[in-house]
């Protein structure tokens, strides 16, 4: 597992429920950066997307 997606992970635990912006800002990444780490942990299956109101929130599976 690359460095990242390890340091996203440990984020989320912390946090429970993260924006794509809050990971963008803790990883010092861009916006799409962030997001491909994040979808990339979808795929695993180690976290999960709701999106709502325009926004989306990832969490823990």
């Amino acid at each position: 597992m690359n460095i990242h997606r390890k340091r996203v992970l440990d984020f989320i635990k912390s946090k429970i429920v993260v924006t794509s912006s809050e990971v963008t800002k803790y990883l010092k990444v861009s916006w799409n950066t962030a997001d491909k780490y994040l979808l990339e942990l979808v795929v695993e299956g180690k976290i999960k997307r709701i999106k709502k109101e325009g926004v989306n929130l990832w969490l823990l599976k």
